[in-house]
């Protein structure tokens, strides 16, 4: 599959809806490229489905620049890297510097940020320094306590033009394209129509140029908690559990390994240590 380019996805607006998924390690990312995935996000995400974290603030730099350089390593894919609460938010020159550790570190294709004309500034330097940024505007996870929690945003008017007003910012601030979270579906279609921009959707209908969702989600391994927009295609979580389970009980059992998952010796020990005594 060709990796594609920030001119690619562009061209698909409007087009060839835009597939993206969040990889956190080289052996998801081989797998999600194989399937064709046009673009993989390593997702601040992971703090909650593999660090054990309650939201995605306490997630650091190292934290996501580690996992960044494994995917990396799995996909020759389009690499989009979350950056993290506080790596961009207090000042432009933090925002340049952590995007540049994400392309220099890590090998990322561009990064994402949250947020609309408060963060135009960080976006403007950071691709004037020549790298690319993806939006994140609506549900925005990394100050959602701001916005009463994880809920729908844009239900009424003032916030419904606040959203499209942030669009638009992010837009002439130069980002290549916009996640929009927990957004109605009539106003993402109308938001995705407003830009010249590629919008990616993650409960915003699908009026949007493409759609996200946390790969976990998907397959149905993080059962923690699951928002109602995810669509389960998969439901790995009980036949993990009783994968483990079976191996547990075969261990104990003495019945694995078998002869078949064993070596075999053509000495006879047992002789070969009596002689030797």
């Amino acid at each position: 599959m060709k990796k594609l380019t920030i001119p690619d996805i562009i061209k698909r607006k409007g087009g060839e809806k835009l597939t993206v998924l969040t990889a956190y390690d080289a052996s998801f990312a081989r797998l999600l490229e194989a399937a064709g995935i046009d673009m993989l996000l390593v997702g601040d995400s992971l703090g909650n489905v593999l660090l054990g974290y309650e939201s995605t603030v306490p997630v650091t730099m190292e934290e996501m620049l580690h996992h960044a350089r494994a995917v990396r390593r799995g996909t020759s894919a389009f690499v989009v890297a979350d950056m993290p609460f506080l790596s961009y938010q207090i000042s432009i020159a933090d925002a340049v510097k952590n995007a540049g550790r994400f392309y220099k570190e890590a090998g990322s294709d561009a990064v994402k940020l949250e947020g609309g004309p408060e963060v135009c500034a960080a976006v403007r330097a950071i691709v004037t320094a020549g790298m690319a940024v993806m939006g994140h505007i609506g549900l925005t996870p990394q100050t959602a306590a701001n916005l009463g929690g994880y809920k729908v945003q844009g239900k009424d008017a003032d916030s419904a033009r606040k959203l499209l007003a942030d669009a638009k910012a992010l837009e002439e601030a130069g980002v290549f394209a916009i996640v929009m979270e927990c957004i109605p579906d009539r106003l993402a279609k109308v938001i995705t129509e407003s830009v010249s921009i590629p919008t990616i959707g993650i409960g915003a209908g699908a009026g949007c140029d493409g759609q996200v969702l946390v790969t976990h989600d998907l397959l149905g391994m993080f059962d923690k908690f699951v928002p109602s927009f995810v669509k389960g295609y998969a439901n790995l979580a009980p036949q993990i559990k009783d994968a483990v389970s079976a191996f547990k009980e075969e261990v104990r059992a003495g019945s694995y390994p078998d002869a078949k998952h064993s070596f075999s010796m053509q000495l006879d020990v047992d002789k070969l240590f009596s002689d030797e005594g």
